[in-house]
């Protein structure tokens, strides 16, 4: 194994920073143990924040360019150090050494986006409708922002967040997932090498996240937290941000419909389909969970999806042949096979496609026919590589069926042609709509659900603007 894991420490004012306590990061594929990670306090959180509120009073005064090239510098060290990139994630997520390499490419690209982003933060300058006044419109970055990841695209959400932070201007406290936190460690000291001044990115790890949480939150130095993770965690960190009146961006989870009309293509959307649900083995927030099928075609793309399901190669992340590594815990999996179970006890025709190795958190992919809207596979999310199919017969009902849910992130239709598409898209009640292809994620886009799917947008124009605060001159001239 090439891999050499890096500090194990907290990041706080450029310093790498030892704690009385850790916790260990186990290697999904075969539950080893990959690092011992400190396991920050309460007190270590607000030292974070201590060092971020310092560094602001400069670094918040720093020229856009000098911001751009820190963060052009950051892309070009993750692009060299590539490969080490998506051996660690694929060590410690337990995904498979392509999907692992896919996000380390995807998290670059938000450092060079952002790089670019920083120079480009449009003002306002117009007289007055009754010319009595110049009125002129800046932004200012807001301030210290807390920053918290899930753990499954520790690379990816990590650049997404401290890349437009950056660039706008605000010094950050990121908090990864206690699951895969040496990536998000490893992105930071990418931060280091290239010139972020001490006390602008901090990491903290911890096992106590509720507790190191409520003291950032609490602290009103924080004026903004970005997160990404379940919805109930979200809206718990809403009620926290409340008190303060403090700036949310919650990127929470999905329910996202596959839909696929009569007439289209159905191999194309079967290759589709390979993508949206089996991207990052099904545990993406982005992943298809609920496949509405026309009743013409249903049968033709369940035989066609099944075969291209048993087709993979499931094992170690690491291996090069593999497809389809471990799911993230053993925790994790048994989730997914709890689903799967109350699915079956249902009425669901559940087909298991694959054999997957004993030792370690691996789940087969699961077909399961004979599906009912409102059954429990199209009201959980199901965050792993189960694909439930309900066939519809009208349009209409295939359109009530995926807007029907309390998320709104993204949906995928699949037609004869765009125009048929695009018709469908609109009235899809949801932030994103992926047009007859299996992805839509860009860091060029604007990321962002309606509904309990979130607040805010990460990506594209907007994402630099969820780290700034509009502020009007009003100026006679």
């Amino acid at each position: 194994m090439s891999i050499k894991i890096g500090s194990v420490d907290l990041l706080i004012d450029g310093q790498w920073t030892k704690t009385g306590n850790s916790f260990p990061v186990y290697n999904p594929a075969d539950t080893s143990v990959l690092a011992e990670v400190a396991d920050a306090t309460a007190k270590d959180g607000i030292a974070a924040v201590d060092a971020a509120d310092e560094a602001f009073k400069t670094f918040s005064q720093t020229s856009a360019r000098y911001r751009a090239e820190i963060l052009r510098k950051a892309f070009e060290i993750m692009t060299a150090e590539i490969d080490y990139c998506a051996e660690l994630i694929s060590l410690e997520n337990g995904k498979a050494l392509k999907d692992a390499k896919a996000e380390a490419v995807y998290a670059t690209e938000f450092f060079r986006w952002f790089s670019e982003e920083a120079s480009r933060v449009p003002g306002d300058f117009r007289y007055a409708p009754n010319k009595d006044k110049t009125i002129i419109t800046d932004h200012r970055p807001i301030g210290v922002a807390a920053l918290i990841t899930p753990w499954n695209f520790p690379a990816a959400m990590a650049t997404r967040k401290i890349g437009p932070a950056f660039a706008a201007g605000c010094t950050m406290i990121l908090k990864p997932a206690s699951e895969t936190p040496l990536t998000a460690i490893w992105v930071a000291d990418v931060m280091k090498r290239a010139g972020a001044p001490d006390g602008v990115v901090n990491v903290i790890t911890t096992s106590k996240s509720s507790e190191v949480m409520s003291a950032m939150m609490s602290d009103k130095r924080v004026k903004t937290v970005s997160f990404t993770g379940s919805t109930y965690v979200g809206k718990i960190l809403l009620r926290q941000a409340a008190e303060s009146v403090m700036k949310a961006s919650m990127e929470l989870g999905g329910n996202a419909p596959f839909v696929v009309l009569e007439g289209a293509d159905v191999d194309q959307a079967v290759a589709g389909a390979m993508v949206a649900k089996m991207r990052n083995g099904g545990a993406a927030c982005t992943a298809a969970n609920r496949f509405y099928i026309h009743e013409s075609i249903s049968k033709e793309f369940s035989q066609k999806f099944t075969t291209a399901l048993g087709a993979l190669k499931v094992g170690p992340g690491v291996n090069a042949d593999t497809e389809l590594g471990a799911m993230v815990s053993i925790k994790e999996r048994d989730k997914i096979l709890e689903l799967v179970e109350k699915a079956r006890a249902e009425g669901g025709d559940v087909v298991s496609t694959s054999i997957v190795p004993t030792t370690g958190a691996y789940l087969s992919p699961y077909i399961v026919s004979g599906v009912k809207h409102g059954s429990i596979l199209t009201k959980e999310e199901i965050f792993g590589p189960v694909a439930p199919i309900v066939e519809f017969n009208k349009e209409s009902e295939a359109i009530a069926m995926a807007n029907d849910t309390e998320y709104g992130l993204i949906s995928y239709v699949y037609g004869k042609d765009a125009a048929v598409g695009i018709r469908v898209a609109r009235q899809m009640e949801t932030g994103m709509v992926a047009i007859n292809r299996g992805i839509a994620s860009d860091p060029a886009a604007p990321f962002g659900g309606m509904k309990e799917s979130g607040l805010g947008r990460e990506g594209g124009f907007a994402g630099i603007h969820e780290f700034l605060e509009p502020q009007y001159f009003a100026v006679d001239l």
